[in-house]
């Protein structure tokens, strides 16, 4: 199952870069979010390689998974790979520069199931899916919002 998003935001494509990359920011985010994050590599600068160890709530369970950069070219493009168990993730985050204070963020996540299991929560995602790609736009929305917001604070 596969979900993309697209959001313009009013900030270069330099700025829209180093704040995605911001890897410390992020883990902090994602902590205050009730989610457990843990580099278990640590690259400067970032680079393939860099892995985190997470743990979160999704439907009704705890979630363990482990993440991976796999791809890292500024100031366009960042890989990662997620696996767990029963599900693997492969995401891509690519940044287009429209014009030099407009950048247009792309990002796609694809869910492998597996297992059966696995599979049954992919099923019930894709009945599901008005809603979920509802949510994965709202939160890919208030992401490119909140970049902007930071960026005119900023200038």
């Amino acid at each position: 199952m596969k979900f993309e998003a697209r959001e313009d935001i009013e900030a270069p494509i330099d700025y829209v870069f180093s704040q995605i990359s911001d890897f410390t920011a992020l883990e902090r985010s994602i902590l205050r979010r009730g989610a457990d994050v843990q580099r278990t590599t640590d690259k400067k600068p970032p680079e393939p390689g860099m892995a985190w160890d997470t743990a979160f709530d999704m439907r009704g369970k705890r979630r363990q998974m482990q993440l991976e950069l796999t791809c890292y070219e500024p100031p366009a493009l960042m890989r990662f790979t997620a696996t767990s168990k029963s599900l693997d993730c492969d995401m891509e985050v690519e940044l287009v520069a429209l014009s030099r204070g407009r950048t247009r963020m792309s990002m796609v996540a694809e869910l492998k199931p597996q297992n059966i299991s696995a599979r049954l929560m992919v099923q019930s995602l894709k009945l599901a899916r008005t809603n979920v790609t509802k949510r994965f736009d709202l939160r890919m929305a208030g992401f490119a919002q909140d970049l902007e917001n930071r960026y005119r604070r900023r200038a």
